[in-house]
């Protein structure tokens, strides 16, 4: 067997590259690009490692071969029926045991010329981790920070469209990263998921451009980000991205509407806040929240702005002057977040930044940044 095991190095030798854990472990996290054809079901995996706990090795062995032959029949009948003759698939499994074996097996008495990834999936999440232990700190960053309501997603967004190299880790995460961030009918990714997300679109960029992120605390939700990327832009450049109170109610109308749509969860939401504020004043938001749901539009507005003045705007100022080393030498920006022209806005500081120098201490000598594009 030790001939059909390849290294992660070689994945791109491949047609295919197939996952044969359980859809519940691929769910969780999977090699780009591979399909999932797995040799146990979620069930069959729990059925025989219990019996190999509470019977026996032997007979969790003999149960689980069984169930395993099933499946790749299954499969070589649906899944692969269309496969070619000359095909070279690759397979993998948690840690390159017998699951993956058994395939690996049978395909190539079949004829194909199939391998088996050495270690499995454990390999390559192991080379995930060493990579953003590492990764993340060749670029330089520059960090947009201001005010919940100023707009800073958006004005990535536009970034983005104006030629910038943009880093969106709230969208990666599927969360806004604040206490009411959670998207609606969007969970979060798994950790695993979201690492192996990051090191693809880490892999791809230009370490001679600057990269464009959003200011984030340690965790987005439930991912937390890596401990590397982190600290290099926390000693980034900052933008600080202001707009007016006014602009900034609009915006939260906007892009928390939806929150009016289920009234129980967006108290419950506000109910944590007691012990940073008084239940009274929680109370009071929660009894705007029921008028707002009836949509009532000053109710909303009101609600925003409390939330604004005495919730996230002190926040932002304990939490910005902790994590951001240069933030006495920010860049202020004053951005109109409800304006069609956000590409516009985000070309006009793109030309403010030319003049700039974006590198952090340690890459002013080893690095050229090169001009930004627009």
């Amino acid at each position: 067997m030790k001939n059909l095991l390849v290294s992660l190095d070689q994945l791109t030798r491949f047609d295919e590259i197939v996952d044969v854990r359980t859809p519940l472990e691929f769910a969780e996290d999977h090699i780009p690009g591979a399909i999932n054809a797995p040799v146990l079901s979620n069930a069959e995996r729990v059925i025989i490692g219990t019996m190999y706990k509470q019977v026996s090795p032997f007979e969790a062995t003999r149960v689980g071969a069984a169930m395993v032959a099933r499946n790749i029949g299954q499969h070589l009948e649906t899944t692969f029926a269309d496969r070619p003759r000359n095909w070279r698939p690759l397979i993998y499994c948690w840690r390159g045991g017998k699951r993956s074996g058994s395939m690996t097996t049978w395909f190539n008495l079949i004829g194909w010329q199939a391998r088996q990834l050495d270690g499995g999936y454990k390999t390559y999440r192991r080379s995930v981790l060493d990579t953003l232990a590492t990764l993340p700190g060749q670029f330089d960053y520059v960090a947009l920070i201001g005010h919940t309501g100023s707009g800073k997603t958006r004005l990535l967004q536009a970034l983005r469209q104006a030629g910038a190299q943009v880093l969106d880790l709230e969208a990666l995460a599927c969360h806004r990263g604040s206490l009411l961030g959670a998207l609606p009918d969007q969970p979060q990714p798994a950790q695993k998921a979201f690492d192996t997300a990051l090191t693809r679109i880490l892999s791809d960029m230009d370490p001679r451009r600057p990269v464009f992120v959003e200011a984030e605390s340690r965790r987005i939700g439930a991912i937390t980000l890596p401990e590397t990327l982190l600290e290099r832009f926390h000693r980034g450049l900052c933008v600080e991205v202001d707009a007016s109170h006014d602009e900034r109610i609009t915006f939260l109308l906007q892009d928390y509407a939806h929150l009016f749509d289920n009234p129980a969860s967006f108290k419950y939401q506000l109910e944590r806040l007691i012990g940073l504020h008084s239940r009274e004043q929680v109370k009071h938001w929660q009894a705007l929240i029921d008028a707002g749901s009836m949509a009532d539009t000053a109710a909303r507005a009101e609600l925003f702005g409390q939330l604004i003045d005495r919730h996230y705007d002190p926040a932002y100022q304990r939490s910005s002057r902790q994590h951001f080393s240069r933030l006495e030498d920010a860049l202020h920006f004053e951005f109109r977040p409800n304006a069609t022209d956000s590409v516009g806005q985000a070309a006009a500081l793109l030309a403010q930044l030319k003049s700039v120098d974006l590198r952090t201490a340690e890459h002013q000598t080893h690095q050229t940044t090169q001009p930004i594009q627009q």
